[in-house]
Parts: structure tokens; sequence; C-alpha cells
């Protein structure tokens, strides 16, 4: 079940797969995709099943099925490393939709901007529109409101008992929202909210307002 939210007097879709989306301006955000990351833990010996590496697009998919956006803006680290087996998928996927994507650059993007701009992606190291300012890594920018990724958030929920529960999350603050990191196998940095602050967990199922 999806959390609709309001930031600047703009709507925002929370989606359970840690996407975003923004009805007025046809903007769907995910944040650290990291694919090849499958690709690249078998490799090296990891005990991965192959399926994983088709995961990401599924649920992409699911996405653009539901919200039908203009632009698709990956919030950075769209890939782990070098290219690899997912990259043909991602050229595949690209070719099969006609969203306009664009991507800003994260630590991990160092494929060559040249093979994405091949794929018509517009590339970007921040951008900055109606009053929102998005990055990869966190930042704060005088008047804007900034939609960020880079620090896979999570939070740990205490169940009954002694059960502790870790999930993704959407961090929101007061002039910030970092998305939870979208692909599969990233982990999670368990954050710690201030006064104030937002924490809105996801299952994959459903969102969930924590605070």
């Amino acid at each position: 079940m999806n959390l609709n939210i309001k930031i600047k007097d703009q709507d925002f879709v929370l989606h359970p797969f840690g996407a975003a989306y923004w009805p007025e301006q046809e903007v769907l955000f995910v944040a650290d995709v990291h694919l090849g990351k499958v690709s690249h833990f078998r490799k090296h010996g990891s005990a991965v099943p192959l399926k994983a590496t088709s995961q990401n697009f599924i649920k992409l998919d699911q996405l653009r099925k539901e919200f039908d956006p203009e632009h698709i803006v990956f919030l950075g680290d769209l890939f782990h490393s070098s290219m690899n087996l997912e990259w043909n998928m991602f050229e595949e996927w690209i070719g099969n939709i006609d969203n306009r994507v664009h991507l800003i650059a994260g630590n991990h993007d160092i494929i060559s901007p040249l093979k994405y701009e091949e794929l018509d992606i517009k590339i970007y190291s921040d951008v900055s529109v109606a009053g929102f300012h998005l990055s990869h890594h966190p930042e704060i920018r005088e008047n804007h409101f900034n939609i960020c990724g880079h620090v896979h958030p999570g939070f740990k929920m205490k169940g009954d008992g002694k059960q502790l529960l870790k999930l993704p999350c959407f961090y929101r603050s007061e002039n910030q929202m970092i998305l939870p990191a979208f692909g599969e196998f990233t982990g999670c940095y368990f954050v710690q909210p201030e006064k104030g602050d937002r924490i809105f967990a996801v299952t994959g199922k459903e969102v969930i307002p924590v605070i």
C-alpha cells in the first residue's frame, strides 16, 4: 500500500518498493539500484540466485505500469561497478520503454557517460527544479528541499517481546528526504532520527509511518 505525503505543497507518493512519485512533475524517483551487484557477487563466488538479476527490472516495470511517469530519475548508483551481464539487460530494458530517463551520477557510477548517451539517458551531477534539489549525496541548498539517496537508510522497529525488525526506510527531515536503496542485496545504514524527523519504513508491500 502506498503512502501519500505533502512536501512544499507538492504531492508525493511513497511506494513500498522504496521509490517515490511526484505527480505534479510526472517524475518517478529511484535511488541506489546498484545494477550489476548480483553479477559481481556471483563472479566472486557468492551464492546469489541468478534470478535475482531480474528482480530490479521486474520492480521497475511494475512501477512504470502503476504510475506511467514521463520521467524516471535515478538518484545515483544506478550501477554498482563496471559493465557486466546486467548492462546488457539494462540496454534491453531501456529499448523497450518510452519514459525519459535521467541519472544523477553517484560515487559508484563509473561507467562512461558516453554509454548512457548512446541510450539517450541524460546525466547530471545534481539538478534543481521547482524548489527541489535532486542529488545523490545528501546536500543542503538554500531555499530548496533536497531529495537524495546514497545513505541506504534503515530503521530498527521493536516488536513484541525482544523482537527487532530491521527495515529500509524513507528518512525525512525538515529540508530533506533520503530514499531507501532500491536494489537487491544493498544493505541499510540504520538512522537515528532527531526531533521532528519522519521515518516511513518499507516492507515491499506497504509503507509504514513509524514516527
